[in-house]
């Protein structure tokens, strides 16, 4: 019998960049360097600094010491810092609200047949596009106390006798900051929470009306649980807006009067750059992190909502 002899195959040689290019953990992290070294330098650096600050007495022209705690023990004691953070949860809270209320009515609005829907949606998200500081002065001169129109308004009509002093008084300036937050944030939540109506089966509603269920039991046990998911979102990031707001505040009050209306962010900018207290103002800057943290904690459990009527994990 003939032997057959078989020669040992020999498998290609595989290089560096082939195995690199077949290793999908390997390239997505290579993907990943560009936007981690942007989040390390624009955003861990910056954090990482201002916590050091926050321990320090650093001021401007002068390098601070490491002093510990001394900042917070200081603001503990800071009517004025506690001021700040009433008005920063009052200003959040009821801003923050009121939008969630006027967003959800609208975007249920558009999300139904009605004439010039789209020149409608388009008109909503101006307030949203034009800058701040634009929308700010706009609003600097309708609470103007020589030449509000709103007071003009009021006394052509024969409700007051006298022009409003909306941002030199207390309440009215607080009430008046909050006004021109809603204006400008209910487009946001109006065109976020409509993208998520949009996303509802029209199926799951029609089963609700064979069902007999109205109007307001397909809102309430249809429309508000398929959104909820969207809603855990769209306010978490709302809430971070207004907690973190500066430029409406800073452009039309800067913190005024007497403190009524500085949130935690003007107050921090104040006394680290105007008042030259880097050490002060990184602290209070700093403060400011818990309740950020437990805004996205809100929208993390709302994501895990999502997940499990997805049928994702339970």
């Amino acid at each position: 019998m003939a032997q057959q002899t078989q020669s040992a195959v020999v498998p290609p040689k595989i290089t560096f960049w082939e195995r690199f290019e077949n290793n999908r953990n390997l390239l997505g992290l290579f993907l990943m360097l560009p936007t981690a070294a942007l989040l390390v330098t624009f955003l861990a650096y910056p954090l990482g600094l201002g916590v050091w600050l926050g321990l320090t007495d650093t001021t401007i022209g002068r390098e601070g010491v490491f002093i510990g705690l001394e900042n917070y023990k200081w603001l503990f004691a800071d009517s004025v810092f506690w001021l700040s953070v009433f008005n920063t949860f009052l200003y959040t809270t009821v801003a923050s609200t009121i939008k969630f209320g006027l967003g959800l009515w609208l975007a249920l609005i558009l999300n139904q047949h009605i004439p010039f829907k789209s020149l409608i949606r388009a008109i909503i998200l101006l307030p949203w596009i034009v800058p701040t500081v634009l929308s700010a002065v706009a609003f600097w001169w309708i609470y103007d106390s020589q030449f509000s129109i709103i007071s003009w308004s009021l006394m052509k009509l024969g409700f007051i006798d006298q022009y409003i002093n909306f941002l030199g008084e207390k309440n009215n300036a607080r009430a008046a900051v909050i006004i021109a937050n809603i204006w400008r944030g209910v487009p946001f939540v109006a065109i976020s929470l409509l993208a998520g109506l949009q996303t509802i089966s029209p199926i799951l509603y029609e089963a609700a009306t064979l069902d007999g269920a109205n109007k307001w039991q397909q809102f309430r046990h249809v429309t508000l649980p398929m959104l909820t998911p969207i809603i855990s979102v769209v306010m978490t990031f709302s809430v971070l807006f207004t907690f973190t707001d500066f430029q409406l505040i800073y452009v039309l009050t800067r913190g005024g009067p007497i403190n009524a209306t500085h949130l935690m962010a003007t107050l921090s900018f104040q006394r680290a750059i105007p008042g030259g207290h880097l050490g002060e103002g990184a602290a209070i800057a700093v403060a400011m992190i818990p309740f950020l943290l437990a805004a996205i904690l809100f929208s993390y459990f709302g994501l895990q909502r999502r997940a499990w009527q997805q049928g994702g994990g339970h």
